[in-house]
């Protein structure tokens, strides 16, 4: 087939090097020239294990393409694809659709045939009807079929994700569409993997509601931990015995600083709006919104609780910037709030990721950020670890306590052996256990810092 992709970010770029392996001519669409430029020249725009490579080789094999030209693109195709962003409103937290009505108008201009047009990003119930009438009233003349083919990929795995679903969702409302996209998934459906068919309207409203209810398991997981600290329970133990009931499952059973990222923290508060909309009470998912901003804020006062209540003249080492490990994507990450909050009552932040340092320098002021885990913690008074990277897991405890100034650590992600830490020095606090008393701080004055070193990121060639 001939596949015509309006979008390269993480969903747009990852379903058009998987589309392209499967043999089919996929063109990639973006509006934005610098970042088609540096497609052609095989320079990603974002941090993800294995997209790389898939695309030189499906660009290789003349299967893949990256144009800003649209209209021959979409006047050839079979399938057209929209995976444009649909950010959060500032103004009410509503899902804008503005690119997505764009892409329909775009779309609609350069029809030829009888073609499918698929929305993959996540939109608000009713957004196909929409873009139904957007094209027929453009194009009265046009022949076409909206179809909702929900993502469901995981950034740091989204190409795996692809290639080997849980499931696979189509919503249509013309047999035609269903049929073409049967064909199209039918790689996957013969792996075993379910390739499930229903209307449109709900297929749009499954993906809302899976990441709604996932961003639940978080938080309930997130407040039975603070509920350990205070009886003296276990919330790892505590998760693995719920996870091991089959009916709940261990999937986000982590606890940890609050969920983040571009889908949970978008996609709960676009439900939330639309069930408003419609004169519904979702008082879980509200609630999930409200304990995950809780969450956040409430990680800060570990971290000051950690260093006795002291922030006067004190530095702190972030290790992970990330909402979560092999991404570079900052959006909603928990870092954000986290170091903004230690930022006010004085703390000095030095802060370090394998791969997400350039986005964040866009986002945070006043942070030093460092190339190397162990010359961030150098001098620090507390080291935080933040985001589980594997190679942040591998570190040497001998040779941290070597560099810190005292040896205080707080794990939020439950990487440290406490055992192993307690052989170091170190007083480890973390989430969902009875915490250690706070040591006593060194004394001697921090040395003052003058400027904020900017050292060349990791990922600066990405």
């Amino acid at each position: 087939m001939k596949i015509a992709i309006i979008g390269t970010g993480y969903v747009g770029l990852v379903s058009a090097a998987c589309l392209a392996s499967w043999g089919h001519e996929v063109v990639g669409i973006d509006k934005d020239a610098g970042k088609i430029a540096s497609l052609r020249q095989g320079i990603m725009p974002i941090y993800e294990p294995g997209l790389e490579e898939l695309i030189s080789q499906a660009v290789g094999q003349g299967l893949l393409s990256f144009t800003t030209s649209a209209a021959p693109a979409i006047a050839g195709a079979d399938i057209v694809m929209i995976a444009v962003g649909t950010p959060p409103r500032l103004r009410d937290g509503e899902a804008d659709l503005s690119f997505i009505y764009a892409a329909a108008k775009e779309i609609a201009a350069s029809l030829n045939g009888f073609t499918v047009v698929v929305t993959k990003s996540t939109v608000p119930v009713g957004t196909g009807d929409d873009i139904e009438r957007i094209i027929a009233r453009t194009r009265p003349d046009a022949r076409f079929a909206i179809a909702s083919n929900p993502e469901f990929l995981r950034q740091g795995s989204a190409v795996a994700d692809f290639q080997a679903p849980d499931r696979v969702v189509i919503g249509v409302d013309d047999e035609r569409a269903g049929v073409l996209l049967q064909e199209l998934y039918e790689p996957l459906r013969l792996q075993g993997i379910p390739v499930m068919t229903t209307q449109r309207r709900t297929s749009e409203l499954i993906k809302y509601a899976a990441n709604a209810f996932l961003a639940v398991k978080i938080s309930y997981i997130n407040e039975m931990a603070d509920l350990c600290e205070s009886v003296g329970a276990d919330v790892r133990d505590v998760a693995l015995g719920m996870g091991l009931d089959r009916r709940i499952g261990a999937a986000c059973l982590h606890a940890g600083p609050g969920y983040g990222g571009s889908c949970f923290p978008k996609d709960t508060l676009a439900l939330l709006r639309t069930s408003q909309d419609h004169g519904v009470s979702l008082r879980i998912i509200q609630e999930s919104i409200v304990a995950n901003d809780a969450r956040k804020r409430r990680m800060a006062l570990k971290v000051l609780n950690a260093l006795g209540g002291n922030s006067e003249g004190r530095s702190v080492a972030i290790l992970g910037l990330t909402f979560k490990p092999e991404t570079d994507d900052m959006r909603e990450a928990a870092s954000i709030p986290l170091i903004e909050a230690l930022q006010r009552v004085g703390l000095h932040i030095r802060a370090h990721d394998p791969q997400g340092m350039a986005n964040a320098r866009s986002l945070l002021n006043d942070v030093e950020f460092f190339d190397d885990p162990y010359e961030c913690a150098s001098g620090a008074d507390v080291v935080v670890m933040m985001t589980d990277w594997k190679a942040l897991k591998r570190l040497d405890l001998g040779r941290l306590a070597q560099v810190v100034r005292n040896r205080v650590l707080v794990d939020f992600r439950h990487v440290f052996d406490p055992v192993e830490a307690r052989q170091h020095g170190f007083s480890l606090s973390t989430i969902g256990v009875q915490q250690e008393a706070a040591p006593e701080m060194t004394k001697q004055a921090p040395p003052v810092v003058t400027r904020i070193r900017h050292h060349t990121p990791v990922m600066q060639n990405r």
